[in-house]
Order: C-alpha cells, then sequence, then structure tokens
C-alpha cells in the first residue's frame, strides 16, 4: 500500500518552528545587545587610551617647551653660542609633539589650541634666532632682556594652551568613562531583562508544547488502548487543524468502519445462523403448508355459507405461512451480485405496475423522479426494490403519496423512497433491520433484512432515515454500471 509523504511546514511542525525560532530570536537578541554592549564598552575603552596618550603627549610638550626655553636661557646666561645644538634638538622635539597631540585632538577646539602652541612656538623659535642670539653675540643685554621677556610671555601663553588641553583631555577621559559605566549598566540590564524574558519564554513554549504535543498523545494513547481493549464506540475529542486532529479524525473513523464491519459481521452471522436454521424448518413446513393450502381450496369450492368464508381465512392464513417460509428460504439462500446493467427507472416502473395488482399497492400514489444505472442482477434487485415499495405503501396507507428519487453518482446509482407514513418509533430504529422484527401486524419482519443482504452482496447498502416531517426515508445503494464508471 502506498502512502501519503507527510506534508510539509504541516500545522504542529510550523508551530514548534516558531515557538522555538522566538526562542532563539530572543536569545539571539540578547546575545546582540551583549555584544553590542561590549564592543561600546571596547570603544570607549579605547577612546580612553587615546586621550590618555594624548595628555601624556601634552606633559611631554610641555617639559620639551621648558626644556626649550631652558636652552635659551643658558645661550643667555653664557654669552656664547655652545647651547645651539642642544635648542636645536629641544626645538624639534617641541616641533614632533605638538604635531603629535593636534593629531590626537577629538575636537576643533582641541586642534586650535595645538596649532596655537605650534605658532606661539615657532614665534619663540623666530624671536631667539633673529633678536635673542644676535644680540647675545654683540653684547647687547638691554635687547637680550627685551626678547627675552617676550619668549617668556610666550612660554607662559604655551604652559597655559597645554594645561587646558590637558583639562580637555582629561575631561573627555571621565565622560568616556561614565559613558562606559552606563553602557555596562545599560547592557547588563537588558540582558537581564532578556534573560528572564527567554526564560519565562522557555517555560510559555514548554507549557505550550505540552498543550498541542504531549495532551494530543496522550490521548491517542489512550484511544488506542481503549480501542485495544475491544471499546469500539471510542472516540478522540480532539479539535484541531493540525496532525493531531487528522490523526484523531482519521482514529475516529477507523474506529467507526470498525464497529461497522463488527456490526456486519456479526449480522452475517446471525443471518447465516438464521438462514441454516430457516432452510430445515422451511423444507419442513413447506410440504404441509401445500396441502393444507391444497386441501382448504377443494373444500371451499364444495363448502357455502360460513364454512366457505372459515375456509378462505384458512387459505390466506396458509399462505400468509408460505410467505414466511419464503422468506426464510431468502435468508437461507447464498446470495450472489451481477454485474448486469440494471436501469432503476424501469425497474422501479415495473414493480409500481406488478404493485398495483395487489390491494396495498392499488391505493398508494407512486411518483418516480430521475434516473440510474446500476450494476447487479436484475432478479435479485427487483426484489429488493418490490419490498422497500410495498413497506413504503403499507406505511403510508391508502391514498400515500410514495416518492422514488433516483441519483446517479460517480460510483454510486442511489435509489431513494419517501413514504407519507407516520414514521419508526425511536425505540423500534436501532432493530429495523433485524430479522423477524416488525412494527406491522401482518408483517413477516424479513423485507428488509433480506433487501439489506441482496444490496451488500452487490457491493451496496440499504439505509434508513426519519425527516423531522414525518415518514420514513429508505435509501438504496448500488454499485454504478460499469460503462457508465468509465464515462464518468
Amino acid at each position: 500500500m502506498n502512502l501519503d509523504r507527510p506534508r510539509a511546514w504541516s500545522g504542529t511542525g510550523r508551530r514548534l518552528f516558531l515557538a522555538f525560532s522566538s526562542l532563539i530570536g530572543v536569545f539571539s537578541l540578547a546575545s546582540y545587545l551583549a555584544l553590542s554592549g561590549m564592543a561600546e564598552v571596547q570603544q570607549g575603552l579605547r577612546a580612553m587610551r587615546e586621550r590618555e596618550e594624548a595628555v601624556h603627549l601634552a606633559l611631554q610638550l610641555a617639559s620639551a617647551v621648558r626644556d626649550q626655553y631652558a636652552h635659551q636661557a643658558h645661550t643667555i646666561i653664557l654669552g656664547n653660542a655652545s647651547h645651539l645644538g642642544f635648542y636645536e634638538a629641544s626645538h624639534k622635539q617641541v616641533l614632533s609633539l605638538a604635531e603629535r597631540v593636534r593629531g590626537r585632538a577629538g575636537s576643533e577646539e582641541e586642534r586650535e589650541e595645538a596649532r596655537e602652541i605650534e605658532r606661539s612656538s615657532g614665534e619663540l623659535d623666530q624671536i631667539f634666532r633673529e633678536q635673542i642670539v644676535p644680540a647675545v653675540l654683540a653684547r647687547d643685554p638691554e635687547t637680550v632682556h627685551r626678547e627675552h621677556g617676550r619668549g617668556l610671555l610666550l612660554v607662559t601663553g604655551i604652559q597655559g594652551r597645554v594645561d587646558r588641553l590637558v583639562e580637555r583631555f582629561e575631561r573627555s577621559i571621565a565622560e568616556s568613562e561614565q559613558r562606559a559605566h552606563a553602557v555596562e549598566h545599560r547592557t547588563f540590564a537588558l540582558t537581564l531583562a532578556f534573560l528572564t524574558g527567554s526564560l519565562l519564554l522557555a517555560v510559555a513554549i514548554g507549557l505550550y508544547i505540552g498543550r498541542s504535543v504531549a495532551v494530543p498523545i496522550a490521548r491517542l494513547g489512550q484511544g488506542a488502548a481503549a480501542l485495544g481493549r475491544g471499546e469500539l464506540d471510542t472516540r478522540i475529542e480532539l479539535e484541531s487543524p493540525d496532525e493531531f486532529g487528522d490523526l484523531a479524525r482519521q482514529f475516529n473513523a477507523m474506529t467507526a468502519a470498525l464497529k461497522d464491519h463488527q456490526d456486519r459481521l456479526v449480522q452475517t452471522e446471525k443471518m447465516a445462523g438464521i438462514g441454516r436454521l430457516a432452510a430445515g424448518v422451511a423444507h419442513e413446513i413447506n410440504n404441509p403448508l401445500g396441502v393444507i393450502l391444497g386441501y382448504a381450496r377443494v373444500l371451499r369450492k364444495k363448502a357455502e355459507g360460513g364454512l366457505a368464508e372459515d375456509l378462505k381465512v384458512i387459505e390466506d392464513e396458509t399462505l400468509r405461512c408460505r410467505e414466511i417460509v419464503e422468506g426464510l428460504l431468502d435468508l437461507s439462500r447464498p446470495v450472489k451480485g451481477g454485474t448486469a446493467p440494471v436501469d432503476l427507472r424501469v425497474l422501479c416502473e415495473e414493480t409500481i405496475e406488478r404493485l398495483r395488482e395487489t390491494p396495498v399497492g392499488s391505493q398508494a400514489c407512486f411518483e418516480v423522479r430521475g434516473e440510474a444505472l446500476a450494476a447487479g442482477a436484475p432478479g435479485r434487485l427487483r426484489q429488493v426494490v418490490f419490498n422497500l415499495l410495498k413497506n413504503a405503501a403499507e406505511a403510508t396507507g391508502p391514498q400515500g403519496q410514495v416518492a422514488l428519487e433516483l441519483t446517479q453518482a460517480a460510483s454510486q446509482a442511489i435509489l431513494a423512497v419517501r413514504d407519507g407514513g407516520p414514521g419508526v418509533p425511536a425505540e423500534a430504529r436501532a432493530r429495523l433491520f433485524e430479522p423477524f422484527f416488525t412494527t406491522k401486524p401482518s408483517g413477516t419482519g424479513l423485507g428488509l433484512a433480506v433487501s439489506r443482504a441482496i444490496a451488500r452482496a452487490h457491493g451496496g447498502d440499504v439505509e434508513a432515515a426519519f425527516p423531522e416531517g414525518g415518514g420514513a426515508l429508505v435509501t438504496l445503494k448500488l454499485p454504478a454500471a460499469p460503462a457508465l464508471r468509465a464515462e464518468l
């Protein structure tokens, strides 16, 4: 047997995927926030290190400016050019440090301060080279004193600017440190919140899985255990649009089919037992009945008055006994279906004409609608239709309406017979197809049992329903004719 492949992205699989995806998504978001916070903290620490290096460079610059000024002072004090070489080295260091400080500046104000230091250092160098050194060599103390004072002012200004730069750098370090702490606290709080949310979500997903997976599995297990105990009326109440709902519906359909098959098997065994008993009894009774019927008819022809009427009663009751015997023989005979095409409308019309010759059928009104072509044994199907129409005519009473509706489906031919009678009592409906059960005073209780046996032998069935408006609706379902199935 070929089994269908499982559906991709089924209901349960989709819900589990979404549930675990949401959990993974929350964990991923928490991880992302934590990593982003760590990266931001690292960036702040890197900025702090750069600022600390800038502070160190600024302090070195201040020291180099003091060295530069000190070499100028030594030149003035000694009154010769012996310290010019040291001065050149210190001046180059000042220029180098000033350029590096400017490169470390983080704002336009800081860069402007660094450029002012470079300009002041250049002006200081210009005063020293163009004014102080020539005055020292020329022994001009007045010019030396004046220009040295100007240089002192420049050095003081450079020191002030360096101090302001250092202050800015240190303030920037403090701000970066505060930002890093804030980011650290925020990241910790968000991570804690997301992890708590993840824990709650995991609990919710666990409850959801327990509800949507474990509970249906438990119910299916209970249903399977009940079925194993032979409780064929077991039904699993699980209305969900996923695989578990499909499985529950298929389980219910399977148990209903098993119950129906078991009922059919029991009914078949019962009918077989009754048939075997009926065959023996019918053969033993049929001959005496024939003798009684013959003598009753002969004596009736010779009798007069009340005796003739009494003999007529004996004849009628003997005929009723023979009808019962014929029903018993029908139960005992093996029923075989057929494959010949049978026009059910023609069969119904012929049966109606036959019924009109009987007291019951002559008083009923029959209406036939539709067409249907079935596959079967015409004689056997005629017997079924006759039984159904006879029962309907008896139930509907004189001048009652019996409606026959034929329907052709792709694989079935359906005859629905509806009468206008009072219907069947609720307590008798379950036994309607049992042999010898009847609700009519003069019935044998074999007609519907034999009709269902014949229909099932053909691969069909006879079913009864009872509309709210009264009456009974008996439906005969038969396989469609092979040629018609091929066309459809």
